[in-house]
C-alpha cells in the first residue's frame, strides 16, 4: 500500500523543545509556545549534536571566532570548556539534519535558541546557519 499523504505540513523541531532529554546537560527545554505552534504540523524531532556523534550528557560548547556560517567555512570553531574542537561533530550533525530536510522536502525548522547548533540570535549556530543557507525558514524558541 502506498504511503498516505500528510494531512499537515512537515517541519523539523529541536528534540529538547519537545521534552526529550537531549541537551548537553542531559535535560530538556520543553517549550509550550513551540508545542502550540506544532499543533499545525507533523514534525520530525532532531538533535544535531547527537546526529554528529556527541553523547548525552556532554560538556557545553560555544562558538569561538565567529558564527555558524564561519564554522561551516572553517573560519571559526566550536569548542568545549577544555578547548577541544567539536567543529567536525557539529558540522556532521548539521549535514545530517540537512539530509533529512532534503529527503522530506521540509521548509521550516523550529530550533532551540541559544544553542551553538540551533540558535539563531544573536548569531546563528552551525545547524541553523546551514539550514538558512539552504532557504529553510528557521524559527527559534
Amino acid at each position: 500500500m502506498p504511503p498516505q499523504p500528510l494531512s499537515k505540513p512537515l517541519c523539523l523541531v529541536s528534540a529538547c523543545l519537545l521534552g526529550l532529554c537531549t541537551r548537553y546537560d542531559g535535560k530538556n527545554k520543553t517549550n509550550k509556545a513551540c508545542l502550540h505552534v506544532l499543533k499545525q504540523y507533523q514534525y520530525i524531532p532532531i538533535c544535531p549534536e547527537q546526529l554528529g556523534g556527541l553523547p548525552t550528557p556532554r560538556l557545553p560548547a560555544m562558538l569561538m571566532g565567529g558564527d555558524g556560517h564561519a564554522v561551516l567555512e572553517g573560519r571559526a570553531r566550536v569548542l568545549d570548556p577544555y578547548g577541544r574542537d567539536l567543529s567536525p561533530a557539529f558540522i556532521q550533525g548539521a549535514n545530517m539534519v540537512h539530509a533529512i530536510v532534503r529527503m522530506q522536502n521540509i521548509h521550516l525548522a523550529l530550533l532551540k535558541s541559544g544553542s551553538p547548533s540551533c540558535g539563531c540570535t544573536p548569531r546563528p549556530g552551525v545547524c541553523a546557519a546551514l539550514l538558512q543557507r539552504s532557504g529553510i525558514q528557521v524559527q527559534e524558541f
